[in-house]
């Protein structure tokens, strides 16, 4: 999963904490979803390339109908393009490896693995930013470290030299994991002077350039299913995109960010309903301890008032 940060949410706007704890729920939902069809539209030997460039490129629509009925055109102007592309190059590598997680592991697995990124970004936050990290913090990162290593069970994978789709698909998901907290670092920076739309919106266009670039050489006919399949893949990424916006404008980070652990609640129930699969023991025992170090991290962060990055995209 991609992850976008937007500075704080206006105090002009309208706080609503139940609206935006309900729309940080239905952008998880549509996230699993999300992630559904990519697995089926894999399974139809679509290739990833064209998933991400529809998921880009569906998105805009959506995105400009919804910038016109709020802050309107404008607020997309940016002095910013050289940050706004590097962001684009690092969100694409971690979008890929976000899909190629999902469609090389069961769901479950690999959304809790994605669930590690708030431990990663304390740990590039401390050495890229010099932010202050006290032992409080560094305790829950390695909790949820451990937390990690159980869900990928390194030795077991090591045996068999990280082969099959599960091997490589525990490295390509915790890749991505890592990219997603690089990239909380990089648009914190953004977030300085651009609002989450903006973000989204030139992460959206610029995107389109090389993927443009790369589509004839992986575009193959669709059948009418597949066509829906793809038109399912952009309308679910702009409500999710839509839906993490909107919450954080109508509710503080620290209120709507711990909604994003039902990810993994939605994705064992889509798993087994849609694949009939269901996680590991690895991810029983290591969820947990994921899951603890994340909320953990994001409850101290709010009682020291720390500005972190919000999440808007996936």
């Amino acid at each position: 999963m991609s992850a976008v940060s937007s500075p704080a949410p206006s105090t002009a706007a309208a706080q609503n904490y139940l609206g935006g704890i309900g729309l940080r729920l239905l952008a998880m939902v549509s996230l699993s979803l999300m992630f559904v069809l990519v697995k089926y539209i894999d399974a139809a030997g679509i290739h990833i390339v064209e998933s991400l460039f529809w998921r880009q490129a569906l998105v805009l629509p959506f995105l400009l109908a919804w910038v016109m009925t709020t802050s309107g055109l404008s607020s997309l102007k940016t002095k910013r393009i050289g940050a706004h592309a590097r962001r684009m190059l690092m969100g694409l590598g971690g979008m890929a490896c976000n899909f190629g997680g999902m469609i090389l592991l069961p769901m479950a697995e690999a959304t809790t693995i994605s669930l590690s990124v708030p431990i990663f970004a304390v740990i590039f936050a401390a050495i890229l930013l010099g932010e202050a990290t006290g032992w409080q913090r560094w305790g829950a990162v390695i909790v949820g470290f451990v937390g990690v290593l159980v869900v990928l069970d390194p030795l077991a994978s090591f045996a068999s030299g990280f082969g099959g789709t599960h091997g490589a698909g525990t490295l390509v998901a915790l890749t991505g994991a890592i990219m997603t907290a690089l990239i909380t670092i990089a648009v914190r920076d953004l977030g300085r002077t651009e609002n989450a739309a903006t973000i989204v919106f030139w992460f959206s266009l610029l995107s389109m350039i090389p993927l443009g670039i790369a589509l004839p050489f992986v575009f193959t006919s669709h059948s009418q299913h597949e066509w829906l399949l793809l038109i399912g893949l952009g309308f679910l990424g702009a409500v999710v995109q839509m839906s993490l916006t909107g919450a954080l404008r109508l509710a503080p980070v620290s209120v709507v960010i711990p909604m994003d652990y039902s990810s993994l609640l939605w994705s064992i129930a889509a798993g087994w309903w849609f694949f009939g699969t269901l996680p590991a023991d690895t991810t029983w025992v290591g969820a947990p301890l994921i899951i603890a170090s994340g909320l953990f991290i994001a409850w101290r962060e709010h009682r020291r008032h720390i500005e972190r990055p919000k999440e808007v995209a996936a």
